[in-house]
């Protein structure tokens, strides 16, 4: 990482060996770009298509969460202080995968691995501690999500999903090492690394947005989550509390059935099947309920107008999603940018991953401005002050990282 992070664009995905049936390699870690591609809103996807039939070879990029505004009639008027790219692919100029403990050079020469090996690493750069503040008080949250329960009363939605902004001005961090650190504190199955020309995101997430093996569509929502605890009696007691929790369920079912909706515009007809629903995993700081729903790609839908069907994902939107989406313009005061989009890489042979971009970090060296959001579902049921202390869970981990 610390090679491939002297060149002006890399991206690293790295499961933790953590067991998972569709990931094809441990971690793999794509370094500098022979052809690019960043856009605006506007053609994105279809741009991107066109970028991917014309090289047909691995492309590694993210999709920015403002890329709703092209899908639907929405628009992105918060401020945003990151100012990365709404789409961004490239074609690299080496990549490297390692499975079982072995490295194998799927692009550039075999020789890039000696130069790696012999590669000395600077030990006189140090991160300063950030001076996080949060962009909404607690008291104005807690407004907010009341505001928002008026909404679900009167029938406008169901549940949303809230966010607010964690951030630093002036921050000077080492990326690498403080996504080694975050990366160390919270590992996590779909954590990476992703560098574009000075802007950095540094994700511990864990969740999967969409991945396609073959013809088989899968995506991987998270909904429901629960703290850790050192005692694994009581730990114990906590997954299973969270498994029975009917709040939690009804917010993770709320949301199984808006993917089931969205691979279907992609689906064989009558090929969408929920693998398994209500699956409780547990990571370092929470555990969590993920549903498992998946389908086989018409022979007629684009992959890529698979992935533009299906965002942004619902785990991160709500229900109904068009209707979501505008309350949380409305209410959130935070462009939400790569925040909540999604990072990950496309293969010659037209299978992909990408991960959902939460438990993340997002740094702009340029303009020395560090930024993390967290949120969660608001539903009838929600309690405003147990969904802030569930946001404080979620972002300990980037808070321990950055010596706040």
């Amino acid at each position: 990482m610390h090679w491939a992070n002297q060149f002006e664009v890399c991206c690293f995905l790295d499961s933790n060996n953590y067991k998972d049936a569709y990931s094809a390699y441990d971690f793999i870690i794509a370094v500098d770009a022979h052809h690019e591609l960043k856009c605006a809103t506007e053609n994105a996807f279809d741009q991107l298509k066109s970028f991917y039939a014309l090289h047909k070879q691995w492309v590694f990029g993210f999709f920015s969460y403002d890329l709703k505004n092209e899908i639907e009639e929405l628009h992105s008027n918060n401020p945003d202080h990151l100012n990365f790219p709404d789409l961004y692919f490239f074609v690299p100029k080496y990549l490297i995968a390692f499975k079982n403990g072995n490295a194998e050079v799927l692009v550039g020469p075999e020789s890039i691995l000696a130069e790696i090996n012999s590669f000395r690493l600077k030990t006189d750069v140090q991160s300063k501690k950030a001076a996080v503040a949060q962009r909404l008080s607690k008291d104005q949250y807690v407004q907010k999500v009341e505001a928002l329960r008026e909404h679900i009363i009167r029938g406008d939605i169901y549940e949303v999903n809230f966010c607010q902004e964690f951030f630093a001005e002036n921050a000077e961090i080492d990326p690498v090492q403080t996504f080694e650190a975050l990366n160390s504190v919270s590992p996590t199955p779909f954590a990476g690394y992703f560098k574009v020309q000075g802007k950095y995101v540094l994700s511990a997430t864990p969740e999967r947005f969409l991945c396609k093996r073959g013809l088989k569509l899968t995506s991987q929502p998270i909904k429901g989550t629960a703290k850790r605890s050192l005692d694994p009696m009581e730990d114990e007691a906590i997954k299973l509390q969270l498994r029975n929790d009917i709040k939690e369920q009804a917010e993770n079912v709320m949301i199984v059935d808006l993917v089931r909706h969205d691979l279907t515009k992609s689906a064989v007809k009558g090929s969408v099947t929920v693998d398994e629903l209500f699956g409780i995993y547990s990571f370092p700081q929470v555990h969590q309920m993920i549903s498992t729903i998946s389908c086989e790609l018409s022979p007629k839908v684009h992959f890529i107008d698979a992935i533009k069907n299906a965002f942004p994902m619902g785990s991160m939107t709500g229900a109904p999603k068009v209707k979501a989406m505008k309350l949380i313009e409305e209410y959130e005061v935070t462009k939400r940018g790569i925040y909540s989009g999604s990072f990950g890489c496309i293969s010659p042979d037209g299978d992909f991953d990408f991960n959902v971009v939460i438990r993340s970090i997002l740094y702009n060296a340029e303009s020395s401005y560090l930024s993390f959001q967290v949120g969660g579902a608001i539903t009838y049921q929600s309690n405003a002050v147990l969904e802030y202390e569930e946001c404080l869970l979620k972002a300990s981990a980037i808070l321990k990282v950055l010596g706040s």
